[in-house]
């Protein structure tokens, strides 16, 4: 069963997994526009943009564990996935600058006093670099720096999860399974060596 998903995403172009993992932003801004997204559809956006980007983080922290364990190989659209993830955390992040919030001085002031907002713009910058050098001349210039460079993808899905986290109120199960989520893929990185070194 493995070995036929296998050849089946080897004949599944790259290009179609950006087509399709765009097409939710223009359709979400459309429904926002047409007041098919509640009360307040700005929020509604922002929201969306920002799950589906950890939906998409998620979904790339999960391909060397599933290539590991289950011989599932989706390495090939590994790069998509960061690239997308990248480009709804900017729609999420611009929904918020320009739609919501709009007064630089009040940007500036939620970064440093709501924590939430802390964590979600060092999601951003640690993100920043990794989205700039995920291409063939990066990798091919950086060497062996590349592959240390974009352990950040680590910190940044973990920020990520925690800003979630702290941005609902009250006891909300899904930011938590979200975050839970992201742990595990990240422990399913350890090798018994390394996690005898950090209990021992």
């Amino acid at each position: 069963m493995i070995d036929r998903v296998n050849i089946w995403a080897r004949r599944v172009p790259v290009w179609l997994i950006y087509l399709v993992g765009a097409l939710p932003a223009p359709g979400l801004f459309y429904l926002g526009l047409i007041g098919e997204l509640g009360a307040d559809p700005i929020k509604a956006i922002e929201h969306q943009y920002g799950e589906l980007a950890l939906q998409l983080l998620i979904a790339g922290l999960a391909v060397t564990p599933l290539r590991r364990h289950i011989g599932l190989n989706l390495l090939r659209f590994r790069r998509a996935l960061g690239l997308l993830c990248f480009f709804y955390v900017t729609c999420h992040l611009l929904v918020w600058l320009v739609l919501d919030v709009q007064i630089l001085g009040q940007i500036i002031a939620d970064i440093f006093k709501r924590p939430y907002i802390t964590l979600g713009m060092a999601s951003f910058v640690v993100m920043l670099p990794l989205a700039l050098t995920s291409n063939g001349a990066s990798v091919r210039r950086l060497g062996r720096r590349w592959q240390k460079l974009h352990r950040l993808t680590y910190v940044a899905a973990l920020l990520g999860g925690l800003h979630y986290v702290l941005l609902a109120k009250g006891f909300q199960l899904e930011p938590l399974l979200y975050l839970a989520t992201i742990i595990v893929l990240l422990c399913t990185r350890l090798r018994w060596p390394h996690l005898r070194r950090l209990v021992g």
